[in-house]
C-alpha cells in the first residue's frame, strides 16, 4: 500500500465489501426503500385484530419478520457505504432515510408487544398448541411476559419506536464531526518531518510510532481538534444520555443502568462485579506500565505511549496471510469453520479491507439475515491488523452461524454475548502464534498486540464504564453536564486507573471520552469487558482440548437469542455472574506480563 490515505475512488474494488449482493446498484436500494414504505400501512392492518386467533397472529409475526428483513438490508447497505467514506453525500442521505425508515418499521410494529399482552400467556399457549409454527415464538413469548410491567400503551409504544431516529441524532453528529469534518495537523517526528493524521490511521498507524515525537505530537494534535469542539461534542453526548434516561423512565425502570441491562436479563450485580474485581486487579496494570516505562528507556509514561512497540518492527503481513492465519488458528473449530472464514474473505468479499480518505475509523461487522457478515477496517498489515480481522471474523461467524440456525425472531444476539465471540478469535490466534512462531521478536509482538488488546478491552473500556455509570447518575439526579465536568471526571478516572506510574496529561487524557462512539449506545463498554473474560474461560477449554468443549461454543454461536446470554453462556460453559472468568482473564493477562518481561529483561 502507498504511504499515504489514497482516495476511496482508488481503492481496487476487490478489496472492497461486497455491495452489490445486498443491492445491485443505489437505484435499487431507492426501490427496496419505496417498497418496505409503502407495505408499512399493510402491517398496521393487522394492528386491533391480535386476538382474533392463532392464523392472525401467525400471519401478523410473518408479515412483521418480512418487513423487518428488507429494511435490516436497506439500513445494512447505507449504513455501510456510509462509513466506508463518511464524505460521501449521496452514502449519508441514504444512511440518513434508513434509520428514518427504520424507526417507521418499528413505529409500525408498535402495536405487538401489547396487543400480545392483552391476549395473555393462557391464551397464547392454548394457541401454540393448536398452531405448532406459532411454537417457535415461545421464549419470545416468554420474554415479552418477563417485561410486561414495562411495556406501556400501544400509543406511548408508538411514540416510543418513532423516537428512535431522532435519539440517533447525537450519535449521528458526533460520527460526522469526527469523521467527515475534523482535520488534524500533521505528527512531527524529531527530525521535523510531518506525517498525516487521519481517523483510520491515528491508532493503527501514528500512536505505534517509533519516534515519541511523533507519538507525542499526534497525540496532542488529535486530542486540541476534539477540545476545540468539547461544548458541543459534550451537548451530543448529554443529550444521548438524557434520552437513555427518558426511555427508561417512559418504561418506569429503577435507572438507566438497570433498563439497559434488564432487556436481556442481565442482573446489575455482573455490571458492578465487574468494576469491582477490575479496581481490585489494578496493580496488575500498574506492574505492567512499568514494565513499559523500563522497556522504552523513559523516565516517565504517558497516555500515548501506550501504542509504543517494544520489540523489533516485524515483516508486513499480506492479508492474504492473515486469512491463513487465522484460519489455521481456528482449525480446532473444524474444517467447516475455517473454510467458511477462507471463502468469505478471499472470494465473497466479505471485508472492506484498507484505508482510504473518509473512511469511518475503527472497525465493525455489519450484515442482516441474507446478507454476508460483512466487515469493516483499515487493514495495515501489523499484528494489530490481523488480530482486528480476528476479531471482526469473530463477531461474523457469530452471525453467520446465528442467521443459518435460527429464524429470524432469534437471528440478532445481545451486545453481551457479541464481544465473546470476537475476543474468542483473538484468544485462538495468539495461542496458536505463541505455539507454533520460536522468534523471540514474533513472540514478544504477539504479546504486545495482547496487551494491547486488553489495554482497550480490560483497561480504557471498564474506566468508561465508570464514567458511563456516573454520568447517567447526575443526570438522573437533575444535575448538569457540561464539558469542564465530563473532562474531570474522565481525568479522575483515568488518573485512579493508571496509578502514580503514569503522567497525566488532563485536559487531554480528560477528553478521551470524545472519541469512544461507543457511549452513545447505554452501558455497552463494560460488555467488552466482560466479553474478554468469557472468551479467554472458553478458549482455554478448547484449547485444553475438554471432550465437549468445541461443540459447546460452536451450540453458543448457534444460538442467537433464542435464550437470554447469560443461559448461553453458562450451556458453553462459562458463568459471568461469578467473579472467576475475570479473575481467570487477570491470570492470563499476568502470564502474558510475566512472558513478556522475560522476554524483554531475560
Amino acid at each position: 500500500m502507498p504511504a499515504s490515505v489514497p482516495p476511496r475512488s482508488k481503492i481496487d474494488p476487490k478489496h472492497t465489501w461486497n455491495a452489490e449482493s445486498v443491492f445491485r446498484s443505489p437505484k435499487a436500494w431507492e426501490e427496496a426503500l419505496a417498497s418496505v414504505l409503502s407495505d408499512l400501512s399493510g402491517l398496521k392492518q393487522f394492528a386491533g385484530h391480535l386476538a382474533e386467533g392463532p392464523d392472525t397472529l401467525l400471519r401478523c409475526l410473518k408479515a412483521t419478520e418480512d418487513l423487518q428483513r428488507r429494511a435490516y438490508h436497506l439500513f445494512v447497505y447505507a449504513n455501510f457505504a456510509s462509513s466506508v467514506d463518511t464524505a460521501d453525500q449521496q452514502a449519508a442521505g441514504m444512511n440518513g432515510r434508513a434509520q428514518g425508515m427504520m424507526g417507521q418499521v418499528f413505529a409500525a410494529a408498535s402495536f405487538l408487544r401489547p396487543e400480545l399482552l392483552a391476549v395473555g400467556r393462557a391464551a397464547l399457549d392454548e394457541w401454540m398448541r393448536a398452531n405448532p409454527d406459532l411454537a417457535v415464538y415461545r421464549h419470545s413469548f416468554d420474554d415479552l411476559f418477563r417485561k410486561q410491567k414495562h411495556v406501556r400503551s400501544g400509543e406511548v409504544e408508538e411514540l416510543l419506536g418513532m423516537l428512535a431516529d431522532p435519539f440517533s441524532g447525537p450519535s449521528t453528529t458526533a460520527s460526522v464531526m469526527a469523521n467527515a469534518d475534523f482535520v488534524f495537523p500533521p505528527a512531527v517526528d524529531s527530525q521535523g518531518k510531518k506525517t498525516p493524521v487521519t481517523q483510520s490511521s491515528y491508532y493503527t498507524v501514528i500512536l505505534g510510532h517509533r519516534d515519541r515525537a511523533v507519538r507525542r505530537s499526534a497525540f496532542e494534535g488529535y486530542m486540541d481538534r476534539h477540545l476545540a469542539f468539547k461544548n458541543t461534542l459534550a451537548s451530543n453526548l448529554t443529550t444521548s444520555i438524557k434520552a437513555n434516561v427518558l426511555a427508561a423512565r417512559a418504561r418506569r425502570h429503577e435507572s438507566s443502568l438497570h433498563a439497559a441491562l434488564f432487556e436481556h436479563s442481565i442482573p446489575p450485580e455482573v455490571f458492578h462485579g465487574l468494576i469491582s474485581t477490575f479496581r481490585r486487579k489494578l496493580p496488575v496494570w500498574h506492574r505492567y506500565f512499568d514494565i513499559r516505562r523500563r522497556a522504552l528507556k523513559q523516565r516517565d509514561v504517558c497516555y500515548y505511549d501506550m501504542w509504543a512497540p517494544l520489540g523489533r518492527p516485524g515483516k508486513k503481513i499480506p492479508f492474504e496471510r492473515a486469512v491463513q492465519i487465522i484460519a489455521d488458528a481456528l482449525s480446532p473449530m473444524g474444517k467447516d469453520y475455517a473454510e467458511t472464514i477462507r471463502t468469505g474473505c478471499l472470494e465473497q468479499r466479505w471485508v472492506d479491507i484498507y484505508p482510504n480518505q473518509g473512511k469511518q475509523h475503527g472497525a465493525f461487522s455489519s450484515g442482516a439475515p441474507g446478507t454476508h457478515p460483512f466487515v469493516m477496517m483499515s487493514y495495515t498489515g501489523e499484528l494489530e491488523s490481523v488480530s482486528t480481522l480476528a476479531h471482526e471474523l469473530g463477531h461474523s461467524m457469530h452471525s453467520h452461524l446465528t442467521w443459518t440456525h435460527q429464524p429470524i425472531v432469534y437471528a440478532d444476539y445481545s451486545m453481551f454475548v457479541a464481544e465473546v465471540a470476537s475476543n474468542f478469535h483473538q484468544a485462538m490466534v495468539r495461542a496458536h502464534l505463541l505455539a507454533t512462531e520460536t522468534s523471540k521478536d514474533l513472540q514478544i509482538g504477539v504479546i504486545e498486540e495482547a496487551m494491547s488488546n486488553f489495554f482497550r478491552y480490560f483497561f480504557q473500556m471498564p474506566t468508561l464504564a465508570r464514567f458511563e455509570l456516573e454520568t447517567h447518575q447526575r443526570v438522573e439526579a437533575g444535575q448538569s453536564l457540561t464539558a469542564d465536568s465530563l473532562i474531570e471526571l474522565m481525568a479522575d478516572l483515568f488518573s485512579e486507573a493508571f496509578g502514580p506510574g503514569v503522567k497525566i496529561d488532563r485536559p487531554r487524557v480528560g477528553m478521551v471520552w470524545s472519541t469512544f462512539a461507543h457511549l452513545f449506545i447505554d452501558y455497552y463498554v463494560f460488555q467488552y469487558a466482560t466479553g474478554i473474560s468469557g472468551a479467554h474461560a472458553l478458549s482455554g477449554r478448547i484449547l485444553r482440548k475438554e471432550p465437549g468443549a468445541v461443540e459447546d461454543y460452536l451450540g453458543f454461536l448457534r444460538a442467537g437469542s433464542s435464550d437470554y446470554p447469560l443461559e448461553v453462556l453458562r450451556r458453553a460453559g462459562v458463568d459471568l455472574t461469578t467473579p472467576k472468568p475475570v479473575e481467570e482473564t487477570f491470570s492470563i493477562m499476568e502470564g502474558y506480563i510475566d512472558r513478556l518481561e522475560k522476554l524483554l529483561f531475560g
